[in-house]
């Protein structure tokens, strides 16, 4: 038998555990992007790790072009499948690579194993601009 005490306890225990809903941009502005076949949600001024963006130095600046998405927080931009005159200007923080991932294949009581590495190429970009 559960006493209305208890009861109480489980229900501010589950509430408690609830994560808020995530707050609106903090700029007003965000965007939807596609680079590298992923898709990515910007703000200004974040920080995002992309794929390996190919002549992209550390210091200049890059357009993305691809942008599928555009809200000001009043009203939102859904393209078809692009946003027309739309982009997104990001400056090139740095180009890396990331951690190694180990891939080991194994069969047993077959003598079959192989053992590979792999790091993934990034560039790292600070988004400037939202246009």
């Amino acid at each position: 038998m559960v006493t209305k005490t208890a009861a109480k306890k489980t229900t501010a225990k589950k509430a408690a555990k609830k994560v808020a809903a995530p707050s609106a941009p903090k700029s007003g502005l965000m965007a939807v992007i596609k680079t590298g076949g992923k898709q990515y949600v910007v703000q200004e001024g974040q920080i995002l790790t992309v794929e390996k963006l190919p002549k992209a130095e550390e210091g200049k600046s890059v357009v993305f072009n691809e942008v599928l998405l555009i809200d000001d927080g009043k009203a939102a931009k859904v393209g078809t499948p692009l946003v027309s005159g739309a982009k997104v200007t990001a400056e090139v923080i740095e180009n890396g690579r990331g951690s190694k991932i180990t891939i080991q294949r194994f069969r047993a009581k077959s003598n079959y194993h192989r053992r590979a590495g792999h790091r993934q190429s990034y560039t790292k970009v600070r988004v400037t601009s939202i246009a």
